[in-house]
């Protein structure tokens, strides 16, 4: 008769991972969590802020009298309503992205749920990269959502020139703003901080950017402040991939929000693992 094994002769030693490589499973686990928890109110967090960036258009297009209007950008002409779109549909990708990561660990903590997030078997890295994929995924819903209504909104030119440019820089873009938003709900303790950070940070950087105005008309000094800002290379680079020019060198500004990425990236990483506001 073989003699049974005895209780726990097969488990490993305390402190020996038993998930040696990367958790695909609970990653994507984490990952369609945050995806679903957007959709399952895509009447606000998707239509919404399409309605609401689709307003800006029709603003400065027709209320305003925009609708002959003409911007000179590195010497071309370009009609202002082809000038503008792409970067109203980068500010509403960057704007969600910044709003779905900043939510996530910040309710959690206000809840006290945040233990879902501590618990399960996820490294540090995993959990950063399903919270940042989750906001560039609602960032690019939102950026497809605005781009289908302008492309049907009448006097409107939204026809892609450089596929790579707005993919490259819509990530580049999405994946800042969602460090930004975990970096937020890191620190914050409540639902005004992380409001105070999009009102006095995330607004006015982006409204500043050059989203309806071309930085060469600004006086030197601006021009400077306006370089100073990550958002500026952000809709500089997205709009050159509609329109085929651009108001900073494509390669600087790519340059530029990569590195910005990473360190913001390797931050926010090191506040997780040190449990910083989040662990007792």
């Amino acid at each position: 008769m073989s003699s049974q094994p005895e209780i726990g002769q097969n488990l490993p030693e305390p402190g020996v991972p038993v998930i040696r490589n990367v958790n695909w499973g609970g990653l994507r686990t984490l990952y369609i969590k945050e995806v679903r928890r957007f959709f399952k109110v895509q009447l606000q967090t998707v239509w919404a802020p399409a309605v609401t960036t689709l307003l800006f258009l029709v603003i400065f297009t027709v209320a305003l009298g925009g609708g002959g209007r003409m911007v000179t950008l590195q010497g071309q002409e370009i009609h202002f309503a082809d000038f503008i779109a792409p970067g109203l549909i980068v500010m509403g990708m960057l704007q969600n992205a910044f709003a779905n990561a900043s939510f996530s660990l910040l309710v959690g903590k206000i809840q006290g749920t945040i233990v879902d997030y501590l618990m399960p078997p996820l490294s540090t890295a995993e959990l950063l990269f399903a919270l940042v994929a989750g906001s560039v995924t609602r960032a690019f819903c939102v950026g497809a959502t605005v781009w289908l209504a302008m492309a049907l909104w009448p006097g409107v030119h939204v026809t892609p020139h450089h596929l790579w440019a707005i993919l490259w820089f819509g990530l580049l873009g999405a994946a800042f703003l969602a460090l930004l938003g975990v970096l937020t709900s890191i620190w914050a303790e409540k639902f005004d901080h992380a409001a105070a950070v999009t009102n006095f940070v995330v607004a006015p950087l982006s409204l500043l950017s050059g989203t309806f105005y071309s930085v060469e008309k600004l006086s030197p000094l601006f021009q400077t402040i306006s370089h100073l800002n990550p958002f500026f290379y952000i809709i500089s680079g997205f709009r050159y991939g509609f329109l085929g020019v651009a108001d900073s060198p494509i390669l600087l500004g790519s340059a530029v929000i990569l590195g910005l990425d990473i360190a913001l990236g390797l931050f926010c990483y090191w506040l997780l693992r040190s449990g910083w506001k989040i662990k007792s």
